[in-house]
């Protein structure tokens, strides 16, 4: 397969995981579709044997997306996000302090509180975006878990101090690193031990599948993921693999596409009378710009908005008729969602707050939906 150090992220998203060009090969990989394998006589290391241990187009899918992070041979596919999360969360030793994000996505946040009340694990609860609670979070913790920008208040990390200052400390790091995607930054270089993925959105991009991926460089943290992938049986599929890669192919246009547009939307947003906030790092006065403009390399295309209370919040879902009002993000489709409708959302959340996941559709169609909802809501 094609080397990612040979390319840019933007090209290699489309070039790696191929099949090798000998002629008659098929240019794109194909969908190997087997519970298991033909192995006659004594154990072969390194050959197939069993669907649960590995399938050539996991292999295809893992080269890719860990080439993009920067460990081409470090990357494990699950079966969902949450799947890696709890893979993740495993690799805490028990009794070992976790630290992490206070608003980080409420799934693994409920994880977390679950493994703890348990006694598997001790939690402190942190505010990713300051440095120095986090420092001072970090003695004696085993594991500093991050997420930036964060779901869904749009907070972003200090990466690279972060890592720094959990080296100093002796503590492994991970980042969730859904929102930016590789092609915005690389925790792996920043000196995290693990990225974690929900594939489901911007890697795959179409709503159309539930997967996903964690990274490492460290060959034992790598053993030990696929070792509770095996053992748990949190596999993925063949097809939805298949499918997640093909969506890769697309993911550089996808997000530029995107992210320009969520910039001019958080703009016009920002100045509408109906909204109290956006939360956008692309803007010049959001908390989270300057370490956005120093760690990454652009801005995404997640925001959310604060609206006068709850009701103005739902009335807005109701409202649009271009925008879809769903859960999930990083479609080629814009969704929006309050998301404290979610039982289990943290009650830092505000209950006025609605997600955009901005998708591919033109700026000027986006803009006029959002507008006429709005002002609805407004007046």
């Amino acid at each position: 397969m094609v080397e990612s150090s040979s390319f840019s992220a933007a090209t290699f998203a489309v070039v790696g995981g191929r099949p090798a060009r000998t002629p008659g090969a098929p240019v794109s990989p194909g969908i190997e579709v087997t519970s298991t394998y033909v192995q006659p006589g004594d154990f072969a290391p390194g050959l197939p044997i069993y669907g649960r241990y590995g399938n050539e187009t996991w292999a295809a899918f893992e080269a890719v997306v860990g080439g993009l992070e920067g460990a081409p041979d470090g990357a494990v596919a699950f079966a969902s996000g949450m799947a890696a999360g709890a893979a993740l969360f495993s690799l805490v030793p028990r009794g070992g302090r976790l630290v992490m994000g206070a608003t980080s996505y409420n799934t693994m946040l409920a994880l977390a509180h679950e493994r703890a009340a348990t006694g598997d694990l001790e939690l402190v609860e942190v505010d990713v975006a300051d440095p120095d609670a986090v420092a001072a979070a970090l003695p004696g913790a085993t594991w500093l878990h991050l997420e930036s920008p964060t779901n869904p208040l749009i907070e972003v990390a200090d990466i690279p101090v972060l890592c720094a200052l959990a080296r100093e400390a002796g503590v492994r790091v991970s980042v969730d690193n859904t929102f930016a995607t590789p092609l915005l930054q690389n925790p792996l270089a920043e000196g995290a031990d693990v990225v974690m993925h929900s594939a489901t959105k911007y890697l795959a991009g179409h709503s159309d599948v539930v997967l996903g991926v964690l990274v490492t460089a460290d060959p034992d943290l790598r053993a030990a993921i696929e070792h509770q992938r095996a053992v748990l049986g949190a596999i993925t599929g063949p097809f939805e693999t298949w499918l997640a890669l093909r969506g890769i192919r697309t993911l550089p246009v996808r997000l530029e596409r995107a992210q320009a547009t969520a910039g001019v939307l958080a703009e016009r947003l920002a100045s509408h009378p109906a909204v109290k906030r956006v939360r956008y790092p692309g803007l010049p006065d959001d908390p989270g710009h300057a370490v956005a403009a120093r760690t990454m390399r652009g801005f995404g295309a997640m925001l959310a908005i604060e609206l006068a209370d709850r009701e103005a919040a739902d009335a807005l879902t109701r409202a649009v008729q271009l925008w879809t009002p769903a859960t999930s993000l990083g479609g080629v489709e814009s969704l929006l969602e309050r998301r404290r409708r979610i039982p289990s959302e943290p009650t830092t959340v505000p209950e006025s707050l609605v997600r955009l996941s901005v998708g591919l559709e033109d700026l000027e169609d986006l803009w006029a939906d959002l507008d006429q909802a709005l002002t609805g809501v407004a007046g």
